[in-house]
């Protein structure tokens, strides 16, 4: 077991499709599981499909706190920002999490929190995939960074490896995988803080060969006719 030393504010980012919400829900699980209050908002204002609102029944159903519009805004494609966000980045409780949207586009909305967050102790993780479009390099990857930094005037802290080819999915795809993200983190003179593994291939996974932690994932951005894996049935502690 290896303890994460994150800041009470965790911001997720990472280019389109690189399965950041699917992190970020995990990720609250997992911190909520090792008895850690927990609050998660969703920022997501990229894709209108696949955001943690999806799963909000099932998050709080863990006692997890979920901020989002109001109920006649929730579908809207627009940086909505509630006021709550803010209160959550000035006065986290436990661990506060950030599901930003996708590229730099989703980013934007980070610049409506700029004051807040500047202010505040936070970390700003980026979920890289060497499975997607436009991401299959280092290079390719650092040019995404910058420009998400810019979009949001602030700088990544931290990389998180999510590799993954859905169903076909196997241990080789998460070695292959790892080796690509402390790429990207070497580039960038960053930390890698954790990599994910779907928690069916964990018992495979032999995990000390990683120099970071394992986050053991349930997928819950399905397409409607997919049923989702219940939400931490398995130990949900990062190994």
């Amino acid at each position: 077991m290896q303890q994460l030393d994150l800041k009470p504010v965790v911001l997720f980012i990472g280019n389109y499709g690189s399965g950041k919400t699917e992190v970020s829900v995990n990720f609250a699980v997992n911190r909520r599981a090792a008895g850690q209050q927990v609050q998660i908002a969703d920022l997501d204002v990229v894709n209108p499909y696949f955001r943690s609102r999806e799963v909000r029944d099932l998050l709080e159903a863990k006692g997890i706190e979920v901020i989002l519009p109001d109920q006649q805004l929730m579908n809207a494609d627009l940086p909505i920002v509630v006021p709550q966000i803010r209160g959550l980045i000035k006065q986290p409780k436990g661990t506060a999490i950030l599901d930003v949207g996708g590229d730099d586009v989703g980013a934007t909305v980070l610049g409506s929190l700029h004051d807040e967050l500047s202010t505040s102790p936070h970390d700003m993780l980026q979920v890289v995939n060497i499975s997607r479009p436009f991401t299959e390099t280092a290079d390719d990857t650092l040019i995404i960074t910058r420009e998400i930094e810019a979009a949001g005037r602030l700088k990544v802290t931290g990389i998180i490896g999510n590799s993954h080819l859905m169903d076909h999915t196997t241990v080789e795809t998460i070695y292959r995988g790892y080796e690509y993200t402390m790429q990207v983190a070497n580039s960038l003179n960053l930390p890698v803080r954790f990599i994910t593994c779907e928690a069916r291939l964990m018992d495979e996974l032999r995990t000390e060969e990683f120099d970071c932690p394992v986050l053991p994932i349930e997928r819950q951005m399905l397409p409607p006719w997919r049923r989702r894996n219940k939400l931490g049935s398995q130990n949900f502690l990062l190994s």
